[in-house]
């Protein structure tokens, strides 16, 4: 099933593994299906869309992880049954860490990165969680175990180095000073290659040391996220093993460094044409991985014997550091992981290309030779030859005092820096241990305190950097705040913290909190402004979003379970907050709508980075605030079925009241922009070079990620139902429209008017009582818009406009009303006639089962108003639009096929219907006798007359029946949106079932009055028909 550990350090291409996770708990309330399957190394991807579009991919090595386990007493995750599918974190530390392990002994330079999406499994692979270690725990473990086993025969020293990279800046993430501006700097020399300046080595003995150095690794990379505002997700961190290994009988030494690189998340946004931002995307963000790929692409395409120029290894930071892991002097392995939810299918399908170019990139490995080894070598032989010249000066008795002196100045500070050199390693050990013990003696009084006093908890969005941060809270009082001046206040920094934001009071064992006034507290997903009681487990977010989890006493705190009060509990709280709750459908139903869920969690995964923008938008002045709202939540199509729903960001202009709407993608790039241009804000502040009074950050308009050139916005839709038209009755309706979420934004005067081709109204005796009768003849109506009333988007701000636009059928472009500005009863006057030359049966099926959507478009001062495109569109000389261009076409084609069909049939049918036609030639024959006998009886104008005045009776009764519907669906639509308010108590619960029945029981009767009257008029038209035939016969 899987290659043998051995093949990784045999050939120097890059080796590929790819695991497959569990659905986790999103994709479980999903009702997620699993589109992976995994046969030995082999792969396929099932596009959830299209069962017959499957692809296969073919990697070094494939791990099912995903079912066939369970976890025992210790907490291990095992195979349900020995010998089964399920891939253990043992057995890929088996495949990939040993090889690891055996290249870095043997001298060479190893790499393993670890590539995915967000949530698909990196960190679970690569750290582990509790007793499922991960490939670089034990990979650290087996290391010291090898030193241990080969120390009689070889000296070897550990050095340990950590770092992050985001947003093209690499923090040190073992240094506990103040960070640098800009970070730290990437550097070139020829022998060492890419490097970083100034990032700290840590001298490490054992496993355990590894273990602290990550833990105090993960706590700073915990405390910068916080404080830059940043997004773990989009970071890259790099953990480098040097190993020197000094062998003395041979004289020789190797040193090489292992690579264990967490690629930042590599979800990609879907983007469409009309989500295109006008600034870079990502900018320095993404500029990593995108960098990363080109390398691997150019990589891949040079080993299969194609020409490249350049291979952008400059191009980023990332790629700079990596540089020899692809394509140079490395043994490099990459683990793939992914998702196997039908949700995330393009997101699995994207990591699996990429690791298929990676599996085609060849490095060069060579064993290292220390560079410090070479320089003592080099220093001792320049400490031979000075000897040598000094000796032959003496010899020939030459006492040049001078030269001798310089020549002994040299070789003493040769001496010296071989001895330099030589007790590095202790002095860098010595230096260690006075860290250790440091750290020890806080690991030990952190433990100790925790048994003592309630704290708050970190929860960060990385699962792994969840819980790293203790805040206690000892007896008296505390202040929490950017001030940590005062000897009992708790410092801590992020986007909408104060200098002094909450005060917390431990007395009498209770713990009390106290925000301070302008500061933002929530508690349990509520705003608090008051003083309140902590209790065990209470969730608070403080500022933007820092969120805590307050543990309460040793006494209090019993076998709860803590896990699931993760990231998005905190954010799925502040949305039921809000009235959105998971999986919310209009059925009422208890059940989660898999429709919604996806929505929901894109919902809950951008509030935080809505309060973040909103937040940097007020600190940095630019007076713009961004809102949450659910595209197309009770819009639906022509058709009535629900729209897709999605996730956009209302943003507005607190001064110049614009608004524009941005999608998901865009707003989630721009948000990046801001970090940058916030971060360069609080560096001018820091340098105390920002003058007060001026704004916080000067730049060009089409600069600036908090602005966009305005354009029209859809602020809703209206349904104006054509069946009328299949039975030639006039339509005349006020119509709702609705907002994206359901809110009323006007009301619209419409009418179906059915015409002649002159466009003249038809009358009553031209109504159909059988639809099929217009098939095949012209069909000609116009739409008339009348007015629109109470635009709630104008009477917001006057200097709006709005237009209204529609499609019939089969127009390939909207067609759109005049601009009217500054009105909020804007009177529209606008008529437009259709005509179908031919009427097809798509058409008539359209008519009885379809809308006209009438879109309503906001303007906004500067926005250029749509025009009607008219190029692709067929009208007759006087102006009408024709409409049912393909149907007589479609359905000759279709007739043409159906008659190749069943022509046999036909002819088998030929004599059975001339048997027809005779009898029907008789039938006739007497009827005409009889029609003849009526006549001449006086009563034959009362015959004639019969069936054109039923029809106009049936006519007049359907169109009686219309019109009362109309008012029906009207209060259906009240009836549907009628939802009792979230802060209704019990008093106004009972209000609205009593409200809810009234509109029920008046609902029922509207009905029940039109069948009734509709049935009373179709009996009275039946009861003269058959009196009139009475005295006619």
């Amino acid at each position: 099933m899987r290659a043998k550990a051995s093949d990784v350090h045999t050939k120097d291409c890059v080796k590929v593994a790819v695991r497959v996770r569990p659905f986790n708990k999103r994709e479980r309330d999903a009702g997620s299906r699993c589109i992976i399957s995994l046969v030995s190394t082999s792969i396929g991807i099932h596009d959830p869309r299209d069962c017959h579009n499957r692809r296969s991919f073919c990697f070094d090595y494939a791990y099912w992880s995903h079912s066939g386990f369970t976890r025992d007493h210790t907490g291990l995750f095992v195979p349900e049954e020995p010998g089964g599918r399920y891939a253990d974190q043992d057995s890929v530390f088996q495949d990939l860490g040993v090889g690891i392990l055996e290249n870095s002994l043997q001298g060479y330079n190893a790499t393993l990165l670890a590539y995915g999406q967000t949530g698909s499994g990196k960190s679970y692979s690569m750290v582990g969680y509790g007793p499922n270690k991960g490939l670089v725990p034990k990979l650290c473990d087996r290391l010291f175990e090898a030193i241990r086993e080969n120390q009689e025969n070889r000296q070897c020293q550990v050095f340990f180095s950590m770092l992050e990279i985001y947003n093209e800046q690499v923090v040190d993430l073992l240094f506990r000073g103040s960070r640098t501006a800009g970070g730290l700097r990437v550097r070139e020399e020829l022998q060492r290659g890419f490097y970083v300046e100034g990032l700290r080595k840590i001298p490490c003995e054992n496993a355990l040391q590894v273990e602290q150095l990550m833990e105090q690794g993960t706590r700073t990379r915990t405390t910068a996220a916080t404080q830059m505002n940043a997004n773990s997700s989009r970071s890259h961190m790099l953990i480098i093993l040097q190993l020197k290994q000094i062998f003395s009988k041979e004289s020789i030494t190797k040193q090489s460094n292992i690579n264990l690189v967490d690629l930042a998340g590599s979800e990609r946004q879907r983007s469409s044409g009309s989500e295109a931002d006008r600034l870079k995307e990502g900018t320095a963000i993404n500029l990593s991985l995108t960098t990363l790929g080109n390398v691997i692409s150019a990589l891949a395409d040079v080993a299969v014997g194609k020409k490249v120029v350049h291979i952008p290894y400059r191009d980023s930071v990332l790629t700079k550091l990596l540089q020899s892991a692809l394509g140079g002097n490395s043994r490099t392995v990459m683990i793939a992981t992914l998702s196997p939810a039908d949700i995330c299918y393009e997101e699995s399908l994207s990591t699996l290309r990429y690791a298929e170019r990676a599996k085609r990139i060849q490095n060069r490995a060579v064993v290292n030779e220390s560079p410090t080894e070479r320089l003592v070598k080099e220093l001792k032989a320049e400490n031979a030859r000075l000897m040598q010249k000094l000796s032959r000066m003496d010899q020939e008795g030459r006492r040049a005092s001078d030269e001798s002196k310089e020549l002994r100045q040299l070789l003493t500070q040769n001496e010296l820096q071989i001895r330099a050199i030589q007790t590095l390693w202790e002095q860098n050990l010595q230096e260690a241990l006075k860290d250790w013990e440091q750290q020890y003696a806080s690991i030990t009084q952190e433990r100790r305190m925790m048994q003592m006093y309630p704290y708050i908890l970190n929860i960060n969005e990385d699962a792994q950097l969840s819980g790293v941060v203790k805040l206690f809270i000892q007896e008296g009082e505390w202040g929490i705040g950017l001030c940590d001046s005062s000897p009992r206040s708790i410092s801590i920094k992020g986007l909408g913290i104060q200098e002094r934001h909450v005060v917390f009071r431990n007395e009498q064992r209770r713990v009390t909190l106290t925000p301070v006034m302008g500061s933002k507290v929530i508690v349990n997903g509520n705003t608090v402004y008051e003083t309140i009681e902590l209790q065990h487990l209470d969730r608070l977010i403080l500022g933007s979003n820092c969120t805590y989890l307050f543990i309460g006493y040793p006494s209090e705190r019993g076998g709860k379970d803590w896990s699931r009060y993760d990231y998005d509990y905190f954010q799925s709280e502040l949305a039921a907050a809000e009235g959105i709750h998971l999986g919310e459908s209009n059925t009422g139903s208890n059940q989660t709508d898999p429709s919604l869920l996806a929505v929901f969690y894109d919902y809950i995964k951008l509030m935080p980075m809505v309060a973040e923008a909103n937040q940097m938008s007020q600190e940095l002045s630019k007076g713009v605030e961004f809102k949450l709202e659910i595209k197309n939540l009770a819009l639906s199509d022509s058709r009535g079925h629900d729209l897709q729903k999605d996730i956009v960001v209302r943003v507005t202009s607190a001064g110049s009241k614009q608004v524009w709407m941005w999608s998901k993608a865009k707003f989630i790039n721009r948000k990046f922009l801001m970090e940058e241009l916030y971060q360069h804000f609080k560096a001018e502040q820091h340098e105390n070079t920002r003058v007060e009074g001026l704004p916080a950050v000067v730049l060009p308009r089409d600069k600036d990620p908090f602005w966009d050139p305005v354009e029209p916005l859809l602020l809703g839709s209206a349904h104006l139902w054509l069946q009328s038209l299949a039975f030639r009755i006039p339509l005349e309706e006020q119509l709702e429209v609705l907002g994206s979420e359901g809110t009323e934004e006007a009301i619209l005067q419409a009418q179906l008017v059915p015409c002649t081709s002159n466009g003249l109204p038809l009358g009553e005796d031209d109504i159909l009582i059988d639809p099929s009768e217009i098939l095949g003849r012209r069909l000609d109506f116009q739409l008339v818009l009348d007015q629109c009333c109470g635009v709630c988007w104008i009477r917001e701000a006057r200097n709006r406009g709005i237009q209204i636009s529609f499609r019939v059928f089969d127009c390939s472009e909207p067609l759109y009303t005049p601009p009217l500005w500054h009105n909020i009863n804007p009177l529209l006057d606008h008529r437009v006639q259709f005509t179908s030359l031919q009427t097809s049966q798509s058409l008539l099926d359209y008519l009885q089962s379809s809308a006209v959507v009438l879109e309503l478009w906001g303007l906004q001062e500067g926005c250029t108003h749509m025009n009607s495109s008219l190029e692709a569109v067929r009208m007759t000389a006087e102006g009408v639009f024709i409409i049912d261009v393909s149907g007589p076409s479609q359905a000759a084609v279709s007739d043409s096929v159906e008659l190749s069909c069943s022509v046999r049939a036909l002819q088998q049918n030929l004599e059975e219907l001339k048997s027809i036609n005779e009898s029907l030639r008789k039938e006739n024959g007497s009827l005409r006798e009889q029609l003849n006998t009526a006549r001449i009886g006086g009563e034959g104008a009362r015959g004639r007359s019969l069936r054109p005045s039923c029809d106009a009776e049936f006519a007049r009764a359907l169109k009686a029946f219309y019109h009362s519907m109309t008012s029906v669906r009207g209060q259906l639509q009240r009836l549907r949106r009628h939802r009792p308010s979230e802060e209704s108590d019990l008093l106004g619960l009972r209000l609205f079932v009593d409200e809810q029945s009234r509109l029920l029981r008046d609902f029922s009767e509207q009905l029940e009055e039109s069948v009734s009257a509709l049935k009373q008029d179709v009996a009275t038209i039946v009861r003269r028909k058959r009196e009139r035939s009475s005295v006619w016969s």
